[in-house]
């Protein structure tokens, strides 16, 4: 076999290329000014290159199949930085994840409310917990009925401007997120805010942001969001009301009684509704719970001239609902949610302390009689019996006898 040397191949190699007028040269990048921007935002997409669009006040496109909408891309940086995300550094490729180059990343939606709801599913990928919780929501069953309007996270939470609502260190919420609540509720429920927002509670949370008042997350939860008209739930309900009307810390503030639930319970009403929530919770019963009384969101100071029911006219109109023929002496009987004191329903008290002394002193001395004679009967019943005594006696024909 005849070897060639190694000299002689590069020689031949470099004179072929020489022949073919091929040169060598090193293969350079295409200089870094020449790519467009487009480009550059796709290669290594950051913030700065998608807010190159999007922080546009009058970018939108056009979405929808058979009705047009149009669509605001806008993001506001500053917002979007002083947001939960923003600080923490979640870009926003850790949300929009596998977009692609064409116009409008490749998505294809049939209208806004769509690509909403298909966006909504990011969410999960940081907050499960959360989302799991809403699955179990009404709001969840009714999107699953077809109402794809009822809310979803970005509804209430908002995209890009995601608020922070609890304090991290307590973990207790913001006093500006008390206010917040009702006021991102009521985007949907306008109805109910208006009726919130003039009652007791929403006056004292509106206008002086007070902390002891409930919002809605206070009553209906804030992702596992229960279906108010069932029978479980209005059942459950004077527990709920219990929560706060219990608290001496709260109620001593305002001189609300704290035995509203003891009052309640203590009655034929609540005695049955109490039976039916721990025997048969979804059964339905026409027995009174508190708002039945007092009202869902439009609950009003009990010295309200118009609807308190402090005033005897106002309690009649709510026991006649019921009791079509109360008469006006009905009310009467209610005592309030107070117990009875020196102070409060006098005669009530002294007739309960009247009873307190008068049926112990009854009772009690029977029932020393009573154990008396069953001792009595119990000796007799075990002690043998002595031998009875010879009685001797002489009859007229002069024989003695004895028995």
């Amino acid at each position: 076999m005849i070897r060639i040397h190694p000299f002689i191949k590069i020689a031949g190699l470099a004179t072929l290329l020489l022949i073919l007028g091929v040169s060598i040269h090193p293969v350079k990048a295409a200089p870094t000014s020449q790519v467009p921007t487009a480009q550059k935002a796709l290669i290594n997409p950051d913030d700065s290159a998608c807010l190159a669009c999007h922080q546009n006040p009058n970018f939108n496109i056009t979405i929808g199949i058979q009705q047009k909408e149009t669509l605001s891309l806008f993001v506001d940086p500053s917002k979007f930085q002083h947001s939960v995300h923003g600080e923490i550094g979640i870009s926003c490729i850790g949300c929009h994840e596998g977009f692609k180059p064409e116009a409008g990343h490749g998505m294809v939606y049939g209208s806004h409310r769509e690509l909403t709801l298909r966006m909504n599913t990011i969410c999960a990928n940081c907050h499960q917990k959360q989302s799991d919780q809403e699955k179990d929501s009404v709001h969840a069953a009714a999107r699953a009925a077809g109402k794809l309007e009822a809310a979803i996270c970005t509804d209430c939470h908002t995209a890009h401007e995601v608020q922070r609502l609890k304090d991290p260190k307590t973990g207790q919420l913001f006093p500006t997120t008390r206010i917040w609540i009702p006021l991102t509720c009521q985007k949907c429920h306008s109805t109910i805010y208006e009726k919130y927002r003039n009652s007791v509670h929403g006056i004292a949370l509106t206008d002086g942001n007070n902390p002891d008042v409930p919002t809605c997350i206070d009553c209906h939860g804030v992702h596992i969001i229960e279906d108010p008209t069932t029978a479980k739930f209005r059942l459950d309900s004077p527990m709920l009301c219990a929560k706060c009307h219990t608290n001496p810390a709260i109620m001593d503030k305002y001189g609300i009684s704290t035995q509203v639930l003891n009052t309640y319970v203590a009655d034929f009403h609540g005695t049955t509704v109490t039976i039916f929530e721990k025997l048969s919770p979804d059964s339905v019963t026409n027995k009174p719970v508190c708002y039945d009384c007092h009202g869902v969101h439009d609950i009003t100071n009990v010295n309200d001239p118009q609807k308190g029911l402090t005033i005897k006219q106002n309690l009649l109109k709510k026991c006649q609902r019921c009791h079509p023929n109360a008469n006006t002496n009905f009310p009467d009987a209610w005592l309030s949610h107070y117990i009875p004191s020196p102070q409060k329903y006098p005669i009530v008290y002294y007739i309960n302390l009247f009873y307190t002394f008068f049926i112990p002193g009854i009772l009690l001395p029977m029932a020393v009689l009573v154990l008396m004679d069953f001792g009595r009967a119990m000796v007799n019943k075990f002690t043998k019996p002595h031998s009875k005594k010879k009685i001797f006696y002489h009859t007229s024909d002069g024989e003695d006898h004895h028995e």
